[in-house]
Formats: structure tokens, C-alpha cells, sequence
């Protein structure tokens, strides 16, 4: 298991930018143009906090966790990045043709590396609109190879000990060129 937390700057950045909001509202009582750094310093700051707060992403084997969501690596249809990196910011495409935004607010290696790991573990899904073989380079089977495939599987329909009584005789047929067992 792997697990992605939120970065801290966030928090940080957060509180910051909310103690400015507080500087900015009490300078605004002598020069009411104040008030609109106040305001964007109060929507800024609330709104890195709830990106510095978001629950923990966790990579297993089976599935991948965003908070208590479990979403498992088969039901991933489709990865797409967006232009953001960090944060890193996803959608996620389930079988179901539901989107799922997937936001990380973690440092640029952080973010890189849950990119990577979420792309090797989607093995059955579209990543950035390529298939998973092909985006990781690997050959992809002929038209022989999946003829092949899926050819019918083999059945056995004798016993073993019946295969090994067939194989005696077969051996003695092509042996002496006569299955009687009188002798010549």
C-alpha cells in the first residue's frame, strides 16, 4: 500500500492568506477599498484550506482509496490528465460512464509519483485516450496471436488410464502394423 497525503503547505498557505483577510478587514474600516483585497484574501484562503484538508489517497493492490471511497483498478475506464500537476488534478472514468475528479494537493514529486503509479495500476483503462500496452510501450498481439487466443481449448476426453491403454496400442500398431493378438 501507498499512501499520498496532502501536502502541509496548503494548510500553511491557508492560514496566511486568512490572516491577511483579518489585516485587510481591519484596515477596511478607515479605507473601504480595502475591502475587496479582504474578500479575495478570505475566498483564496478558504479555499487552499479545503485543498490543504482533502483526504489522503491510498494505492493497493486490489483498489484505489480516496478517503473512505474504494474505486477498484478494474472499474478505471479512463485516465486524463489536465494541465494542472500540482495540484494534480484527474478525471477518472468508471465503467459505469461516471467522472470522477481526482484532486492531490501535494508537492510536484509527490504528484508526479502518484501519476505514475496510478497509470501502471489502471491496467485496463485509457490513459490520456492510449491504450495501456501501447502507452507503456509494450508489443501489442498480432492478429494471429489473438486468433490464436482464442482458439478452442483442448478437452480430454479419455481417462488416463485410457489415454495410456490408446498410446499402448498405438505404439504396437505402428510397431508390428496389426492390433490382433495372435501372433504371426
Amino acid at each position: 500500500m501507498t499512501r499520498y497525503l496532502p501536502s502541509k503547505q496548503y494548510q500553511y498557505a491557508g492560514v496566511a492568506a486568512l490572516v491577511l483577510a483579518l489585516f485587510c478587514a481591519i484596515l477596511a474600516w478607515q479605507w473601504p477599498l480595502i475591502w475587496i483585497p479582504a474578500g479575495l484574501f478570505l475566498i483564496t484562503g478558504g479555499f487552499i484550506l479545503i485543498l490543504g484538508f482533502m483526504p489522503a489517497i491510498e494505492l493497493h493492490e486490489t483498489h484505489l482509496a480516496i478517503g473512505d471511497r474504494l474505486i477498484a483498478w478494474d472499474d478505471i475506464k479512463r485516465l486524463d490528465r489536465t494541465g494542472f500537476i500540482s495540484p494534480l488534478v484527474l478525471h477518472l472514468t468508471l465503467t459505469s460512464n461516471r467522472r470522477i475528479l481526482l484532486i492531490y494537493p501535494g508537492g510536484l514529486e509527490a504528484s508526479h509519483a502518484l501519476l505514475r503509479h496510478l497509470r501502471r495500476m489502471c491496467r485496463q483503462a485509457l490513459i490520456d485516450g492510449i491504450p495501456y500496452r501501447q502507452f507503456w510501450g509494450e508489443a501489442i498481439p498480432t492478429q494471429n496471436e489473438r486468433k490464436q487466443a482464442l482458439a478452442a481449448p483442448k478437452y480430454h476426453l479419455l481417462l488416463p488410464d485410457d489415454e495410456a491403454e490408446v498410446e499402448r496400442l498405438y505404439q504396437r500398431l505402428k510397431s508390428v502394423g496389426h492390433l490382433d493378438r495372435t501372433e504371426d
